[in-house]
């Protein structure tokens, strides 16, 4: 890690996360298995409620970007492959390993510049699945059949998705406040270097890849498609030897869709470069 490091602000993301197809996002399967569920979905062990954990999103979200900008797959974390700069010289200039993270022994890196939040069922999904007349609490059973390509027979599983219309969002930060400007954001995004701002956009673009694929798992059969809404950026920027600020400064109205955001995005960069540039 260099000598000297110092963080000059934090960009944060805030966004709903829309689900379109069921989601199936797997847990440990010990409590729902005595219901006969052979892939239950994580949930929070003290609601019962299913929740996103934010690492399943930032996975996904490397995963794609990788493989849509051709990065070797060289380094293995047990049976996973993902890609890391093995030289200084190399990691320099990737955006992957920057944003996204390497392996803390490497001598030549910065802390990763992203942080993906678990995001919880808003309160109204929350209410609408509560009433609903689903097979287990908050979620559907989907009845797969993998066949036999000898015998033709068909062996039945069950697989448990969050319903389509679900909706997933970031924790408030303020238990005293409810209004929607008490929320937290959904990533947050450390700026170190001048690069660091340029380099933001392709967390956007990662989302894009999102949308277009699927999340968590049996997505090729039809799940896991979900949508970005209500997406906002703020920051968190200050000029040396202030106070570090207590609140976000949200800039603008949500966007409703990711297109829009993404339309919006060169504006809303550089109102974060002039303040960086002043402070």
């Amino acid at each position: 890690m260099p000598e000297e490091l110092r963080l000059r602000g934090r960009l944060f993301l805030d966004a709903e996360i829309h689900v379109l197809t069921g989601l199936h996002i797997g847990g440990a399967g010990g409590k729902v298995a005595i219901g006969g569920v052979d892939s239950p979905v994580i949930r929070d062990p003290i609601t019962d409620e299913p929740i996103l954990p934010g690492s399943s999103l930032k996975g996904k979200m490397r995963s794609l970007l990788e493989r849509w900008g051709g990065y070797e797959p060289n380094h293995a974390i047990d049976r996973a492959r993902i890609h890391v700069c093995k030289t200084e010289e190399r990691y320099r200039d990737c955006p992957v390993c920057h944003i996204f993270g390497v392996p803390g022994e490497l001598p030549f890196a910065y802390p990763t510049r992203l942080v993906v939040r678990d995001a919880f069922l808003t309160y109204g999904s929350r209410e609408v699945l509560r009433r609903a007349d689903t097979d287990l609490p908050f979620t559907e059973v989907k009845w797969e059949a993998a066949i036999d390509r000898v015998t033709s027979a068909a062996v039945p599983r069950q697989i448990e998705r969050v319903p389509a219309g679900a909706v997933f969002r970031a924790p408030r930060i303020r238990a005293s406040d409810a209004s929607d400007e008490a929320h937290g954001a959904l990533m947050v995004y450390h700026i170190y270097l001048p690069r660091d701002l340029e380099w933001f956009a392709h967390v956007v673009e990662a989302m894009g890849l999102v949308e277009d694929d699927y999340l968590g798992g049996y997505g090729s059969r039809g799940s896991g498609q979900v949508a970005f809404r209500r997406l906002r950026l703020g920051h968190k920027i200050a000029s040396p030897g202030t106070p570090y600020p207590e609140d976000i400064a949200w800039l603008g109205d949500p966007s409703p869709d990711l297109t829009e955001f993404r339309r919006q995005l060169p504006e809303l960069l550089g109102q974060i470069r002039r303040l960086l540039s002043s402070g």
